[in-house]
Parts: C-alpha cells; structure tokens; sequence
C-alpha cells in the first residue's frame, strides 16, 4: 500500500486477514480506505510496514497489536505473522516451526506422522487450533485440551483459526491436560497428538505418569505422535531418546523417532 501511494495509484492489493486472501483496497491522501468502510490513516499503515514481527486488528481506524498477558501462567502470548498462516509465541517461543517450514506445512507434517483415519482424535495443547481443525477434516471427532483460556484472545483475532470456534466435530476442553486427561475414558480414541510447549516450560507433560494416562486412552491399535522439536540437535536427541524410554515402560510400541515431524510415533 506504501509502494503504491508513493506510485501515485489511487488502489492496491493487499492480505487483510494474514494470507488468506486478497483485497483490492482504495488509497487516498489521508490514508487507506478498506472494503468495509473503515479508514487507515498513513501513520497507522507506517507502523504496521515497521513491525514485521506482529499482527494487528484493526477497528475505527485505530490499530492494536494482537496480543495478551495471563496472569495464570506469566506468560505472554503473541500472533507472529508469516508467509503463510501465522504462529503464535508464548514467552517469545514459536509453537510451530518457522525455519524451514512454515506453521501450515508443519501442522500437516504432524498430521502425517500420526495417520488419522476415522475414528476420535485426541489433541493436547490447543494453541491456535491448526493442527484439531485439519484432524477434524478426517476424523470422526476432535477433543482439544489447552491450558490458558488466554490463548481465546489471540485465537479469536486469528483468521486461519475460525474453524476451531465453529466446526461441529471439534470439542474444546480447557484445563491442565495433566487432569484433564483422567477425566477421559478408557479406550476412546484412536489417535493421540501431542504437542506441548518445550520441555522447560511444561516438563510434567513429558512424565511416566502423563504417557500411561495416554495409553489408557487410547484404543488397542491407536497411535500416538509427540512432537519434540529437532531431533537432531545434540538437546533433541537427549530428549526424544529419553521420552522413548519413558514410553515403553508404561506400555507403548514401536515408538519410533519421525525426525520430518520434529517427534516419534509409538503405538498400543
């Protein structure tokens, strides 16, 4: 929009809803007019160009940074905005992988590794919902379980999240997975992902005692995929041959590393 005030055109294409689609917007000398009436005045679209690193909403023509603080956890959440759908950062950390993917393609990646088909998926670690929308696409049912109801804010502002406050075979559940999962019964779901926060942030989901209650419920034949980030650093590979461990003695097979997804897979 800058490039094109500074060509003189009266008009230019842009995302408004972060790479979804494309809009033809009008330009004139107090700034940009979008399809639905509302004005954005050229200093607000100067910040915006300057701030590569952070999404915005915009509304009476003002502009706020999406982002929120949860005195629960300490944390703060941000939407982080990239080539394709964004990533949201808790503490300054990605909950996707950014660096030679992007969040879509890594979500899909995920999803790959733990093969659903049919049947009820288990998805730990909400977030911004990419990964319960795509498994809603092929299975049966979703339940989702997200610790911090904070994370609401930014998924509600997020475009590529929509369908996780409308699809009709995604069930939302918020609370400690920890608890949350004994909660669910046994033998229920054919598939579980789990995609929790790095081990510093959140290490009781990476316990003996969190790995049985995902055995529990998951049904004889179902699959588990962890994600666990690369395995090939020297942390990584610490870390997932240590989970492995972890996930044969309370009962899982054929845990196997899946270096593409960032995590294995085991099965019951």
């Amino acid at each position: 929009m800058l490039r094109a005030r500074c060509d003189g055109q009266r008009s230019a294409h842009a995302s408004l809803d972060l790479n979804l689609s494309i809009s033809e917007v009008l330009l004139d000398s107090a700034g940009v007019i979008l399809p639905d009436g509302q004005r954005l005045p050229w200093p607000a679209v100067a910040v915006i160009a300057e701030s590569p690193t952070a999404c915005f909403v915009v509304a009476g023509g003002e502009i706020e940074k999406v982002q929120a603080y949860s005195e629960a956890t300490n944390r703060h959440y941000s939407l982080y905005p990239t080539l394709s759908a964004p990533t949201m950062l808790i503490s300054g950390l990605p909950m996707h992988r950014i660096k030679g993917s992007d969040p879509r393609r890594d979500t899909l990646t995920k999803l790959r590794a733990a093969a659903p088909r049919g049947g009820r998926v288990l998805d730990i670690c909400t977030g911004l919902g990419y990964t319960a929308i795509a498994a809603a696409q092929v299975a049966d049912a979703v339940v989702t379980i997200e610790l911090d109801p904070t994370t609401e804010a930014i998924v509600r502002r997020n475009p590529w999240s929509r369908a996780l406050l409308e699809h009709p075979r995604i069930t939302r559940v918020f609370g400690d997975a920890g608890q949350e999962v004994t909660r669910l019964e046994t033998a229920s779901f054919s598939r579980v992902i789990h995609d929790p926060p790095a081990f510093a942030l959140a290490g009781e989901l990476y316990s003996a005692d969190f790995y049985a209650e995902l055995h529990r419920v998951l049904k004889l034949g179902g699959r588990l995929f962890h994600y666990l980030g690369d395995l090939d650093s020297p942390s990584g590979s610490r870390l997932w041959r240590g989970v492995a461990e972890r996930l044969r003695r309370v009962g899982f097979q054929r845990v196997a590393p899946r270096p593409e997804a960032f995590g294995l897979v085991a099965a019951k």
